[in-house]
């Protein structure tokens, strides 16, 4: 690219190339760290929910001479069953000293009332505001609701009465959709990261080729040179929508290396994310990187200070995220309409190839369009800007 456009573009680059500060935040710390931190994080998340599904859950249970065939079964439930005598103050000591114990207390009546075709009580202690301790009484009472759904048909069946009789309906759940669905469902908010971390890639230099050269004072001698202003300023969106673009793609390879590492086969997943999808995310949202850039150096150029930008524009960059958040909380539906909204319509696409969906070519169009659409406007509206004489005084 020639003229002053060109200039100007290669320029922004060089300098942004040759500053470490803004090469590590844009390039490495965002689109490499970010999407790495994410998945680790989701990773040891999975790993843990995998490994209490297999875990022998410890319990401790109290009085367990009453009910002795009850203590079986809580042991065949894959239960670690430990016996200890203990009242209420007792355990309650327990579970303070090791606030993860578990422990099931078997009422003195228990006996009797069993005896006597009553319901029979036992208590199941655990602190619940820690979640591992929650989690693992879970697993107790469901091994309790088996062993009370076996009596209850045993005591049924002596009195000669079917125990199908009290069950009016039987549920029998069907699930029909795919392992990367359910994935997407699960990774859903990478389309957010993706959005987020390709506007970081190009933030830093937008703020210093435009706020950044007003402070030091060089934008002023920029812009006396022998070119219409505007034409400068594309150069300098357009190096920004650059950075974005390197920083989008950065990104996309992260997250396809990166959830090659995920255990989702384990939980009846797979990550819908190869290159081939990797290529498509890459495509459908390479025109925002425009509209951020824009946006970007339309909101620098009220700004009198390198500080005061990078104050703005960190509000500024979670503007594209607002129609995201509210189709979340609304659950919106995919729609050709929702397709002129730039980064909804991004984050709906993306979302469908994480499913493997099969999406309208029209709505890629209405994508494509109405982004680039958006982003030319940003960017003549900031050539229009740095047109006024005011720019320089700040």
């Amino acid at each position: 690219m020639t003229g002053p456009v060109g200039i100007v573009l290669g320029k922004e680059l060089r300098e942004a190339l040759r500053d470490r500060r803004t090469l590590l935040t844009s390039l490495v710390l965002g689109p490499l760290l970010g999407p790495l931190f994410f998945v680790l994080v989701l990773k040891l998340t999975l790993e843990q929910s995998v490994e209490a599904q297999d875990e022998a859950v410890p319990v401790t249970v109290a009085n367990a001479a009453a009910a002795p065939n009850f203590v079986q079964h809580l042991r065949e439930s894959g239960l670690a069953v430990t016996l200890q005598d203990g009242d209420d103050a007792t355990i309650r000591g327990w579970i303070q000293a090791a606030p993860e114990l578990v422990v099931v207390r078997i009422t003195e009546a228990y006996a009797e009332r069993f005896q006597a075709a009553a319901p029979a009580v036992v208590m199941v202690y655990a602190d619940g505001s820690r979640a591992r301790a929650e989690r693992r009484a879970r697993r107790v009472q469901e091994a309790i609701n088996r062993w009370s759904a076996v009596i209850g048909g045993l005591r049924l069946q002596a009195r000669g009465v079917s125990p199908a009789l009290v069950q009016a309906v039987v549920i029998d759940t069907v699930d029909v959709s795919t392992p990367s669905a359910r994935a997407a469902l699960l990774l859903g908010i990478l389309s957010y990261l993706i959005l987020l971390l390709t506007l970081v890639g190009g933030l830093y230099l937008a703020i210093d080729a435009t706020a950044g050269e007003r402070e030091r004072g060089s934008l002023e001698a920029l812009l006396t040179v022998p070119a219409p202003r505007e034409r400068l300023i594309y150069g300098k969106v357009l190096a920004a929508a650059t950075m974005m673009a390197l920083a989008l793609a950065l990104v996309t390879l992260t997250i396809m290396a990166a959830l090659r590492f995920m255990p989702l086969e384990s939980l009846g997943m797979s990550a819908n994310f190869g290159p081939a999808v990797a290529g498509s995310v890459f495509a459908v949202t390479l025109p925002f990187a425009l509209v951020g850039a824009g946006l970007l150096t339309v909101v620098a150029s009220f700004t009198r200070s390198y500080t005061e930008a990078q104050s703005w524009l960190g509000v500024v960059m979670l503007v594209p995220t607002v129609p995201i958040a509210i189709a979340g909380v609304l659950a919106v539906k995919p729609a050709a309409a929702l397709m002129l909204v730039p980064s909804l319509s991004q984050h709906l696409i993306i979302q469908g190839l994480m499913r493997g969906e099969e999406l309208p070519v029209v709505w890629l169009a209405l994508s494509a369009g109405s982004t680039l659409a958006l982003g030319l406007a940003l960017t003549w509206l900031a050539g229009r800007l740095y047109r006024r004489e005011a720019i320089l005084g700040g």
